[in-house]
């Protein structure tokens, strides 16, 4: 089981599954990041946050502790 935080710039994966509680995880799949799509890793900050990734056409940064809670294949 790997999580999005875990995942190397330049590659693309699929969401599986989201942990988390309520308005956190909320907040995640109003950004579009949902199970069943596909993540892109753009960039990752030299200290890791954020981690900028590309979902469904648009640009996003996480902090780490949401691309945590994101897991994916």
């Amino acid at each position: 089981m790997k999580t999005l935080r875990e995942i190397a710039c330049g590659q693309t994966v699929k969401v599986t599954k989201l942990t988390g509680e309520g308005p956190v995880k909320r907040r995640i799949m109003d950004m579009g990041i949902t199970k069943g799509v596909e993540i892109y890793v753009r960039k990752v900050a030299p200290l890791g946050d954020p981690i900028e990734v590309t979902v469904r056409g648009y640009e996003l940064s996480l902090r780490k502790v949401n691309a945590e809670m994101i897991v994916v294949e």
